[in-house]
């Protein structure tokens, strides 16, 4: 199983790293940096083994038929990459279109 990462989501990732430390979320760019490397380490390691439920229409802007799935990094903060599942001669994908948070997703995930 093969887990592709977007370009624009590494994008979102590089931009990560400053902005938790500009907010003040770790005191070194260093810690921020290693936060969302074992972010991105994790998506690519474990998303073919996590559970994963279709996500709301909203998300077709990033992709037709998205799943997502949840990745805990502490207490406050859940990770959500949405992404799309193909197999192919046998081979299974998964393109990773679109990653959020709790704090930003999810009222769009729980809406009725």
């Amino acid at each position: 199983m093969n887990v592709i990462v977007l370009p624009q989501v590494l994008d979102y990732l590089d931009e990560l790293v400053y902005t938790l430390y500009q907010k003040h979320y770790f005191s070194y760019l260093d810690l921020s940096l290693l936060y969302v490397d074992e972010l991105l380490s994790e998506i690519e390691t474990d998303l073919p083994a996590k559970k994963h439920k279709p996500a709301p229409k909203y998300y077709n802007r990033y992709g037709k038929n998205l799943f997502y799935a949840t990745f805990r990094k502490n207490r406050k903060t859940q990770w959500y990459p949405f992404f799309s599942k193909y197999v192919e001669n046998g081979n299974t994908f998964y393109l990773v279109c679109y990653l959020g948070n709790n704090h930003t997703e999810a009222h769009r995930l729980y809406e009725g």
